[in-house]
């Protein structure tokens, strides 16, 4: 190959690419695959990322959006987004078997919107609409009293007439705080009383991909987000690369990457949304690499990421 950058430096964010909860939702479906066979169903895709998806329809799972397509019988896995109080009866009506790899991080905001709901307790929804973690938790509320508002932006609030006293918020996961701050800032001066989660909703894994993408800008000419175009976690990386005027570009693999766009880019960030896979990450650092870029080692704070989640019981089981 061509040495296209001359002394261009290579800086990883560090934490990058997949989490806790996608993890775990890849191995449940790897899993029931090793041991049941193809074909598996799952509710929508698994996880937001094209690779992982055509890797996993190669080895024989079918995503699909209407589980009344799913033959009885057959497997049925929740993807990691979460479903819907409603999607859960009308698969349980029908004989299936079903394992849930829904991110253990958003079922806790299903809890608390289900919990609201039980008290007649409005609830704000801060999310996207049509994202499917959004759907699924627009679907825990079930409430003969209250009733849950979905708001995208800080304008949204200006339009919202609620006259329940008991009311709460919560917020899809995959969100940015530093976008989610000043809305919900909003929310409480035109609502004293609103109940707020005990704990942030947006996952950490989200959070402390922006926290490392934020440590490294400051030393960036670009940044590329490895990541698909339909994850939210990844898109806001992009986001704050751009609020922070630095060029950014989300890429699904290297066969995105524009060289003579980056060619004249002395040091360019890397990271990895948190649905990406390992391989996607080394084959762009190896295509940047061979074209003559250098990884650099700069000093950043590395955010160190414990956190598992265990598949379900019945599958370790087998």
């Amino acid at each position: 190959m061509n040495n296209i950058f001359s002394e261009t430096k290579l800086i990883l964010a560090t934490p990058r690419g997949f989490c806790a909860g996608v993890e775990r939702a890849v191995d449940i479906v790897n899993k029931a695959i090793d041991i049941f066979g193809s074909p598996i169903y799952v509710k929508h895709e698994v996880v937001h990322n094209k690779y992982v998806i055509e890797d996993l329809e190669k080895r024989g799972v079918l995503f699909i959006e209407d589980i009344d397509v799913v033959p009885e019988n057959s497997i049925l896995i929740y993807s990691a987004h979460g479903v819907s109080i409603k999607v859960k009866k009308d698969a349980e009506k029908r004989n299936l078997k079903i394992f849930d790899a829904t991110c253990p991080l958003v079922t806790k905001v299903h809890l608390e919107v289900h919990r609201y709901s039980q008290t007649n307790t409005d609830v704000v929804l801060i999310g996207h609409k049509g994202h499917p973690e959004i759907e699924g938790t627009l679907g825990q509320y079930k409430s003969s009293n209250g009733k849950i508002h979905l708001i995208e932006s800080i304008g949204d609030i200006d339009k919202l007439v609620i006259e329940n006293k008991n009311l709460a918020y919560v917020t899809q996961t995959t969100l940015s705080i530093d976008d989610t701050e000043n809305i919900i800032a909003k929310l409480i001066k035109k609502y004293p009383h609103i109940q707020s989660p005990a704990k942030s909703d947006i996952c950490y894994a989200t959070q402390n991909r922006q926290d490392a993408v934020k440590s490294i800008l400051k030393h960036c000419d670009y940044l590329l987000v490895i990541g698909s175009v339909n994850s939210s976690n990844s898109r806001r990386l992009v986001e704050l690369a751009l609020k922070n005027n630095i060029p950014s570009k989300l890429i699904d693999n290297k066969g995105d990457i524009n060289l003579e766009e980056l060619q004249d880019n002395k040091s360019i960030g890397i990271t990895a949304g948190a649905s990406a896979p390992q391989i996607l990450l080394d084959e762009v650092i190896d295509y940047l690499v061979k074209n003559g870029a250098v990884l650099d080692d700069i000093k950043q704070d590395i955010i160190i990421e414990d956190i598992t989640f265990s598949i379900p019981k019945e599958l370790r089981d087998l």
